[in-house]
């Protein structure tokens, strides 16, 4: 009898050695589905322990929930996992992830890694986790890359992929890691989870990321992160690149983070942007922080009273304007770059809906709002918005000119505390203890 289950035990591991692999890149953003079929949040990472030239055994996943809050999945409770979905069993412990010294992520601290093969010098693409036992998964394969750390996916040489046992070079700190296959596999997600996910890198890996997106990428990352992450980033820029950044960041959002930084240093900064670009910027600056002018947005869609609802309708559905700012369209005199013209009112985006395209925005005004003056406090402007069920309101000087916009997203920032990107106010639903060597 203790034979035939030796035999059967046997039998199994061979079968589970057959598994496809998965490669982990791949499982980036991947939705995550509890028993019921509810998903419960997406996996950011693959938690392994390396030790030497022994295929690291996975411990688990990296999940992250709303809001923002990243726990560990066990590697025994997924029932299935490819790249479409991971389905677990049992329940999920709800407390927040805490890397230990002994495990590595596979895909924020392992993909780029510059690594050698057989003599040669390669970068690590991917690498491929296989379910050898029951619950019990490895990293048996590397997929490599011959182009040399830190040039990117344009220089491409050969690749291949190989056994974990051939691989020299994992347990090096490198002090320039790059990060282009690391972009492709987060290339999906939205700004505010790629700032959640540089949060959670190392200081190193974060700066090493962070210089490997474009301009554009950057600022809008740089929006979401919170203000000791976004000093230590733009920091450690070269001052003409993070200038560029600066450039391609919302006015606001731009103003604030240069108060945030000495007065020299910022100054130096927008002394390197161009001056139709720093211009917005410095207008915003002059104003107290926590003041109608301090929190506004500069950009808001500005049009004169011949224009039309079709062209209305055009600006607000540019993809770059946020929800609050495409709430409602402002009708000034020209200029109409703020500071404007004379301003005459604003046109609700659900009253364009409902006007012939034809329409000119001066016959369909909403004038029975008097607007915020830029030195309304955060209370006057909280009360102002909440009195009359807005997203968002204009901000006019003593000239009658139009300076910005104050958003509802814009009044929430100053709100809440200074520190509300990295705090975790969502309570405990289960508290178990994590499994494969973590508590």
């Amino acid at each position: 009898m203790s034979r035939e289950r030796g035999s059967d035990r046997s039998a199994r591991d061979a079968a589970y050695a057959s598994v496809v692999r998965i490669f982990i890149a791949r499982l980036a953003g991947t939705p995550v589905f509890d028993p019921a079929g509810d998903q419960i949040g997406r996996v950011r990472d693959v938690v392994v322990a390396i030790a030497g030239s022994t295929p690291p055994h996975v411990h688990g996943l990296v999940v992250e929930v709303q809001p923002r809050r990243r726990v560990f999945l066990p590697i025994t409770r997924i029932r299935s996992a490819k790249a479409g979905a991971v389905v677990f069993s049992g329940q999920l412990n709800m407390r927040r992830f805490e890397q230990r010294a002994t495990e590595t992520l596979a895909i924020a601290e392992l993909l780029d890694l510059g690594v050698e093969v057989e003599g040669e010098r390669m970068t690590v693409l991917d690498l491929a986790m296989e379910e050898t036992r029951r619950s019990e998964w490895l990293i048996t394969k590397v997929a490599v890359l011959g182009s040399p750390p830190g040039m990117g996916l344009r220089r491409r040489g050969a690749t291949k992929i190989v056994d974990w046992g051939e691989v020299r070079g994992f347990g090096a700190v490198q002090k320039d890691q790059g990060a282009a296959n690391l972009l492709v596999a987060f290339e999906s997600m939205r700004a505010a989870d790629l700032a959640g996910a540089l949060h959670e890198l190392p200081d190193k890996r974060r700066v090493e990321v962070a210089a490997a997106l474009d301009d554009v990428r950057l600022a809008d990352v740089l929006e979401e992160l919170p203000e000791r992450d976004q000093i230590g980033i733009l920091s450690r820029l070269a001052p003409e690149r993070a200038a560029d950044v600066l450039e391609e960041m919302n006015p606001d959002d731009a103003a604030d983070l240069l108060q945030d930084l000495p007065a020299e240093q910022a100054e130096a900064l927008m002394a390197l942007m161009e001056p139709e670009e720093a211009a917005p910027i410095r207008r915003l600056l002059i104003y107290p922080e926590n003041t109608a002018g301090g929190m506004m947005t500069s950009e808001p869609v500005v049009l004169p009273p011949n224009a039309t609802v079709a062209e209305a309708l055009a600006n607000i559905r540019q993809r770059d304007i946020t929800p609050s700012v495409a709430a409602q369209v402002y009708v000034a005199r020209p200029p109409v770059e703020t500071p404007t013209g004379r301003f005459l009112g604003l046109a609700h985006f659900q009253r364009l809906l409902r006007e012939p395209p034809s329409t000119l925005l001066g016959g369909i005004l909403d004038t029975s709002l008097d607007p915020i003056r830029p030195g309304f406090t955060l209370n006057q402007v909280t009360s102002y918005l909440a009195h009359y069920n807005l997203v968002a309101a204009p901000v006019v000087n003593e000239a009658g000119r139009l300076v910005g916009a104050v958003t509802v997203d814009d009044v929430l920032d100053h709100l809440l505390p200074d520190d509300w990107r990295e705090r975790d106010d969502r309570p405990r639903e289960t508290i178990e203890t994590r499994e494969g060597g973590n508590a």
